[in-house]
């Protein structure tokens, strides 16, 4: 149990440090549906979509490959460490090759029949190429705090971050006009360059905060030294690329949805479309932050802790702990979304109307996002064993899912289709782990009630969101009863862990 409360605690400090982070971060999407339109929030849906993808293959799985070599060659972790960012950097450098000699080319693809100057688009395209370059650069330094058991540093790093990025947007859509239209000092400098309102801000100050933020670890990358050992690079190669794939199948589940959107649906009403569904996405990314931040915990110490013999009890203990904490959120994201939506207005009564027709998805995402927390749990039995291959294979099915199913059904459903479409992919992956962990790696998990506590949560969002129509009053009483039952349920694992 002590080893739980270890566990328990590091993700303590990476989840409340993230999700404080984040809210930031969230925040800005009220700001940003306010001042941009429907269509130009589009645009910023789907060129993060494409820096989400390519962000995975820059960092083609060497943080998992690090955190299991690591473990492997405790020893060696000077190596391992030269390694990995070797790699990463040297992939890096190719693809700043590859991309920064046909910018206007890409500019002129990502454009397509937008009614938008393609000089905005080729800026655009620069801004992502370095904060993709920079991004991938930091991947190794942050798994290196991670795995040196510092999540304060990391924590606060990323919080800088967020607030570098919060504090410049703010600036560039609100301060910057102020200053000029009171005439304040500076006014003419900043009038001289400023663009009411251009979304291409947005991106700028992303990439001022990524490269803050590579500063900032300079500590880490300082300690690297240029020695390259082609034996053990050879070594995590073999077992990052079924990582690397399973990833970009992980960011295509993600991501490729919004991207089909915009290229499968009519001009006249893709980006708008891209643009409601993303901002109504952002309500479930509540739970998808508490699924990232269990994953910056988990995926160090599930490693650290694999020689352990019960391993295999602690990980089922976790997963159960896991399956309740993002029930209980679910359902209280649920019960609040009259609330929650307020988030995602528009600045007139026609846009706050627009942007809430997508609200019916959000139950739906946040169910895929607890799959897909489940399957990030599950994984591990792969990751554990050196079967990177399922990995590959299990993330494959869930992007041939989607590409094929938003291929058929956007067209007539649009993104409602891309949801269902999205918690299936996540669910399939889910299963698939499931059996398979089972056969390979098996570990005690508590099918029946983990199962139960599933079952209970989708039951209760559906009464609260369509029998009862999102009624505050009901959802936050069946959440009580919830979390009541969860806690009676569980009350003899809690009076242990709360004596430890």
């Amino acid at each position: 149990m002590s080893t739980i409360k270890k566990f328990a605690g590091q993700t303590a400090v990476y989840g409340l440090s993230t999700i404080f982070s984040r809210s930031l971060y969230f925040l800005l999407t009220p700001i940003l549906v306010h001042a941009l339109s429907v269509k130009v929030y589009g645009i910023f849906t789907t060129l993060y979509s494409w820096a989400s993808l390519l962000g995975a293959i820059l960092s083609f799985g060497m943080e998992t490959t690090f955190f299991r070599y690591l473990s492997k060659h405790e020893n060696d972790k000077e190596k391992i460490y030269n390694n990995a960012f070797i790699a990463v950097a040297f992939i890096a450098l190719l693809f700043v090759l590859s991309t920064i000699f046909f910018v206007e080319d890409i500019a002129v693809w990502l454009k397509g029949s937008a009614a938008t100057d393609t000089g905005d688009y080729i800026f655009y395209v620069r801004c992502f190429i370095f904060i993709l370059v920079t991004d991938a650069l930091c991947v190794i330094p942050f798994a290196k705090v991670r795995a040196d058991g510092k999540p304060m540093r990391y924590s606060l790093i990323k919080f800088i971050n967020i607030i570098f990025v919060f504090g410049l947007n703010i600036f560039f859509l609100f301060g910057a006009p102020f200053i000029i239209a009171h005439h304040l000092f500076g006014a003419g400098w900043i009038s001289g360059w400023y663009r009411h309102l251009w979304v291409g801000y947005v991106f700028l100050a992303n990439l001022m905060a990524s490269l803050l933020t590579l500063l900032l670890l300079m500590p880490e990358i300082s300690k690297l030294k240029l020695k390259f050992d082609f034996t053990v690079f050879g070594e995590m190669l073999l077992y990052s690329w079924p990582i690397l794939i399973a990833n970009i199948s992980f960011i295509i589940n993600e991501n490729l949805d919004k991207i089909m959107l915009d290229k499968l649906l009519p001009a006249n009403i893709s980006t708008t479309e891209v643009g409601i569904y993303g901002a109504c996405a952002k309500i479930a990314l509540f739970l998808s932050l508490f699924v990232q931040a269990f994953r910056l915990g988990a995926e160090p110490f599930f490693f650290s802790h694999s020689k352990n013999k019960n391993a295999g009890e602690t990980y089922a203990r976790i997963m159960t702990y896991f399956i309740i904490v993002v029930s209980l959120i679910a359902v209280a994201l649920t019960a609040n979304v009259e609330l929650l939506k307020y988030f995602v207005r528009g600045g007139t009564p026609g846009l706050q109307k627009l942007y809430w027709s997508g609200l019916q998805v959000v139950p739906i995402l946040l169910f895929g996002y607890v799959s897909l927390g489940i399957y990030m749990n599950l994984s591990i039995w792969y990751k554990l064993s050196d079967q990177t291959k399922y990995g590959l294979y299990i993330s494959g099915v869930g992007a041939i899912l989607t590409i094929i199913l938003n291929l058929l059904f956007i067209p007539k459903y649009s993104y409602m289709a891309s949801a269902w479409i999205s918690l299936l992919a996540y669910a399939t992956m889910m299963i698939l782990s499931y059996i398979l962990g089972q056969k390979n790696y098996p570990i005690p998990y508590q099918l029946k009630k983990n199962v139960a506590y599933l079952v209970a949560a989708v039951v209760i969002v559906y009464l609260s969101f369509t029998v009862f129509h999102r009624n505050l009053i009901i959802g936050n009483l069946f959440l009580i009863l919830f979390t009541a039952v969860a806690l009676y349920t569980e009350r003899k694992e809690l009076r242990l862990l709360l004596k430890k």
